[in-house]
Protein backbone atom coordinates (compact mmCIF):
# COMPACT_ATOMS: atom_id res chain seq x y z
CA UNK A 1 0.00 0.00 0.00
CA UNK A 2 3.01 2.46 0.45
CA UNK A 3 4.33 2.35 -2.91
CA UNK A 4 0.72 3.05 -4.28
CA UNK A 5 0.51 6.05 -1.80
CA UNK A 6 4.10 7.22 -2.87
CA UNK A 7 2.94 6.86 -6.77
CA UNK A 8 -0.33 9.23 -6.18
CA UNK A 9 1.54 11.74 -4.19
CA UNK A 10 4.64 11.95 -5.89
CA UNK A 11 2.13 12.45 -9.05
CA UNK A 12 0.45 14.86 -7.44
CA UNK A 13 3.46 16.53 -6.28
CA UNK A 14 5.48 16.67 -9.14
CA UNK A 15 2.32 18.39 -11.69
CA UNK A 16 1.90 21.12 -8.58
CA UNK A 17 6.04 21.30 -8.81
CA UNK A 18 5.95 21.28 -12.96
CA UNK A 19 3.08 23.84 -12.95
CA UNK A 20 4.81 26.23 -10.34
CA UNK A 21 8.21 25.95 -12.74
CA UNK A 22 6.38 26.12 -16.11
CA UNK A 23 7.53 22.76 -17.22
CA UNK A 24 4.28 21.46 -17.23
CA UNK A 25 3.34 21.17 -20.98
CA UNK A 26 7.29 19.51 -21.73
CA UNK A 27 6.68 16.45 -18.91
CA UNK A 28 3.90 14.13 -18.77
CA UNK A 29 2.85 12.20 -15.89
CA UNK A 30 5.48 9.29 -15.45
CA UNK A 31 8.19 12.12 -15.08
CA UNK A 32 5.73 14.10 -13.08
CA UNK A 33 5.76 10.82 -10.60
CA UNK A 34 9.57 10.69 -10.73
CA UNK A 35 9.99 14.60 -10.21
CA UNK A 36 7.47 14.33 -7.08
CA UNK A 37 9.13 10.99 -5.69
CA UNK A 38 13.04 12.17 -6.00
CA UNK A 39 11.79 15.87 -4.76
CA UNK A 40 10.59 14.23 -1.72
CA UNK A 41 13.65 12.58 -1.70
CA UNK A 42 15.36 15.71 -1.49
CA UNK A 43 12.88 17.56 0.43
CA UNK A 44 13.08 14.84 3.42
CA UNK A 45 17.01 15.34 3.32
CA UNK A 46 17.41 19.05 3.18
CA UNK A 47 14.13 19.45 5.48
CA UNK A 48 15.26 18.55 8.83
CA UNK A 49 18.60 20.16 8.09
CA UNK A 50 16.53 23.89 7.33
CA UNK A 51 13.68 22.77 10.90
CA UNK A 52 10.99 22.02 8.37
CA UNK A 53 10.54 18.61 9.13
CA UNK A 54 10.60 15.25 7.09
CA UNK A 55 9.27 14.41 3.69
CA UNK A 56 6.62 11.72 2.72
CA UNK A 57 8.69 8.78 5.29
CA UNK A 58 7.13 10.83 7.66
CA UNK A 59 3.84 10.55 7.35
CA UNK A 60 1.70 12.06 5.46
CA UNK A 61 0.64 15.72 6.67
CA UNK A 62 0.60 19.64 4.97
CA UNK A 63 4.09 19.76 6.15
CA UNK A 64 5.51 16.73 4.50
CA UNK A 65 3.65 18.06 1.58
CA UNK A 66 5.15 21.22 1.69
CA UNK A 67 8.89 19.89 2.23
CA UNK A 68 8.15 17.78 -0.53
CA UNK A 69 6.52 20.70 -2.95
CA UNK A 70 9.98 22.61 -2.52
CA UNK A 71 12.36 19.77 -2.99
CA UNK A 72 10.62 19.10 -6.35
CA UNK A 73 11.03 22.73 -7.18
CA UNK A 74 14.37 22.68 -6.68
CA UNK A 75 15.13 19.84 -8.42
CA UNK A 76 13.16 20.99 -11.23
CA UNK A 77 15.20 24.58 -11.13
CA UNK A 78 18.27 22.35 -11.00
CA UNK A 79 17.67 20.67 -14.38
CA UNK A 80 16.42 23.88 -15.82
CA UNK A 81 19.92 24.85 -15.00
CA UNK A 82 21.49 22.38 -17.45
CA UNK A 83 19.07 22.01 -19.77
CA UNK A 84 18.99 26.09 -20.10
CA UNK A 85 21.71 27.19 -18.25
CA UNK A 86 19.15 29.43 -16.35
CA UNK A 87 16.57 29.23 -14.12
CA UNK A 88 12.79 30.50 -15.28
Amino acid sequence: MGIIIWLIVGGIIGWLASMVMKTDGQQGILLNIVVGIVGAFIGGWIGPMLGLGGGINAGISVMSIVVSLIGAIILLAIVNLFRRGRVR
